[in-house]
C-alpha cells in the first residue's frame, strides 16, 4: 500500500518529511520512482499521469494538490475512486489576502498610479469611498464564501452569482444564468472564482464586459480558460474596462510578447493567489484517507457529472 505524490518536487519532499513524522507506516514515494503501480492506493497530483485506471489498477483515492480540478480528465478516472480537491485551510486565506489585495488596488486605483510613476507625473484621483464601489463574485463555494467575509469589513456593497442558489448575510446573492444581466450591472470590480467546466469555459468574454457598468474592473483568479483574452484586449482599449488583476492564464506561463506582460492596465501573477502549505496539505489528506478507510464522508469530494 503506497502513497504517491507527483507535483512540484521541491514541496514533495516536504510532503514527504511530514508522512514519515505523522504516517511511518505508509509508504512514500516521489514521481518517477512509483515502485510497483499495483501497491499505489493514493495518488496526490497536480498534472496527472496518462491512463490512470490502467497504470494504478488499485488505485483508491485521488487528491488534487490545489482547489481546482479542471485539469482532470474525469472519463479516464473510475467512478469508485474518490477524486478530492484540497481543502487545507491555507488555500482559502492565501485567496482570501490576494483578492483582497487585487481589489483594493483597483479600488484605489494603483495600477494608475504605478503608470503615473513611470511617465514621473504626479496627478491626483479622486478618491472613491468602499460604500460606492460595488464588488461581484462569481463562485460562491467556500473561497468565494470566504472572500466575501472579509470583504464586509471594508464597507463594500457586496453581491455574489452561483450556479445554485446561495444565502450570505449581508450579500446580494443571484443564482442562474438568467440572473446573470441583473449581477453584472451592479458590479464594479468583478472577481471570478469559478471552477472550470464546460459551462463557464470562456464565460469572460466580451458579451460580460459590456454588460458591466462602464469601467468596471476585473480580478481572475479562477483560471485562464475562463478568459477569452482577445476580448479583455479589446474591452480595455474601449474602455468598457479600465483595469486587471490576472493570477492566472492559458498557457502558463504565458509565451514571451504576450500583450498581458506590457499592457499598463493589467497586473499579471504567475498563478501564486493562493498554495497549499504542505504540512497541512498533509494533515487534510491522512484525515481524508482515515476517513475513508472508516466508510465515513470525505470533504471535498467532486461530483464527476458537475466537474467540482
Amino acid at each position: 500500500m503506497t502513497f504517491l505524490y507527483k507535483a512540484n518536487a521541491t514541496r514533495g519532499l516536504e510532503w514527504a518529511h511530514h508522512f514519515a513524522a505523522r504516517a511511518p507506516e505508509l509508504p512514500f514515494r516521489l514521481w518517477p520512482d512509483v515502485g510497483d503501480p499495483a501497491e499505489v492506493r493514493y495518488l496526490a497530483v497536480w498534472s496527472p499521469p496518462e491512463n490512470i485506471a490502467a497504470t494504478f489498477p488499485n488505485l483508491e483515492l485521488i487528491f488534487s494538490v490545489g482547489a481546482g480540478v479542471d485539469q482532470f480528465d474525469f472519463s479516464q478516472i473510475p467512478p469508485h475512486v474518490p477524486l478530492i480537491r484540497m481543502l487545507e485551510p491555507g488555500i482559502a486565506e492565501g485567496m482570501v489576502e490576494y483578492v483582497t489585495m487585487a481589489v483594493l488596488a483597483l479600488h484605489r486605483d494603483l495600477l494608475h498610479f504605478i503608470a503615473q510613476q513611470r511617465e514621473q507625473t504626479w496627478r491626483e484621483i479622486r478618491v472613491t469611498p468602499a460604500a460606492k464601489r460595488r464588488v461581484g463574485v462569481m463562485g460562491l463555494g467556500l473561497l468565494g464564501q470566504a472572500v466575501l467575509e472579509r470583504l464586509k469589513l471594508f464597507g463594500f456593497p457586496l453581491a455574489g452569482w452561483n450556479r445554485s442558489p446561495r444565502t450570505i448575510e449581508g450579500v446580494s446573492c443571484y443564482a442562474g444564468r438568467e440572473t446573470l444581466p441583473d449581477f453584472l450591472a451592479q458590479t464594479d470590480i468583478l472577481v471570478c472564482l469559478l471552477p472550470l467546466t464546460d459551462e463557464t469555459r470562456g464565460i469572460l468574454n466580451m458579451s460580460l464586459f459590456e454588460a458591466l457598468p462602464r469601467g468596471a474592473q476585473l480580478v481572475n483568479v479562477g483560471r485562464g480558460g475562463h478568459l477569452v483574452e482577445a476580448d479583455l484586449i479589446a474591452a480595455l482599449e474601449r474602455g468598457l474596462l479600465s483595469s486587471a488583476v490576472l493570477d492566472v492564464a492559458k498557457p502558463e506561463p504565458l509565451p514571451a510578447g504576450h500583450p498581458f506582460w506590457s499592457h499598463p492596465r493589467i497586473l499579471l501573477t504567475p498563478h501564486i493567489a493562493s498554495m497549499t502549505t504542505p504540512e497541512a496539505a498533509v494533515e487534510f489528506v491522512l484525515d481524508t484517507i482515515a476517513r475513508h478507510r472508516r466508510g465515513e464522508a470525505l470533504p471535498g469530494r467532486v461530483d464527476h457529472d458537475r466537474g467540482y
